[in-house]
């Protein structure tokens, strides 16, 4: 599971500047690399990260998603995040980041709560 890699896609959501960010593989400091100077790129008025697919998180994954939330938040757009699974709800539980991030258990409670 350690080897995983992560694939990432961007697609539109379903309201205009709403973008979805699909992650398929661990978010972690091995895997963050590829991915995140064109993620901390994207600025849509709204980011909504797919987590459906991404087993685990470590801290430099969850590091990675504060960044981008601190800037979108001081420019006036929103990241939300979507289908989480137990062990990365635990970690932002365990983190405290539960309570600046919005989760949301699909992409489509994400998007209907804007």
């Amino acid at each position: 599971m350690l080897d995983q890699p992560l694939t990432h896609s961007f697609t539109p959501g379903k309201s205009e500047g709403t973008t979805i960010l699909k992650l398929a593989g661990p978010l972690t400091l091995s895997t963050i690399f590829g991915f995140q100077n064109e993620f901390r790129g994207q600025t849509p008025q709204v980011m909504i990260v797919d987590l459906s697919e991404s087993p685990y998180m470590d801290s430099a994954g969850l590091g990675l998603l504060m960044n981008y939330y601190v800037s979108a938040e001081s420019h006036g757009r929103k990241l939300l995040l979507a289908g989480a699974n137990e062990r990365i709800e635990s970690l932002l539980e365990m983190t405290k980041v539960h309570k600046v991030l919005k989760t949301f258990p699909t992409v489509d409670a994400a998007e209907a709560s804007l």
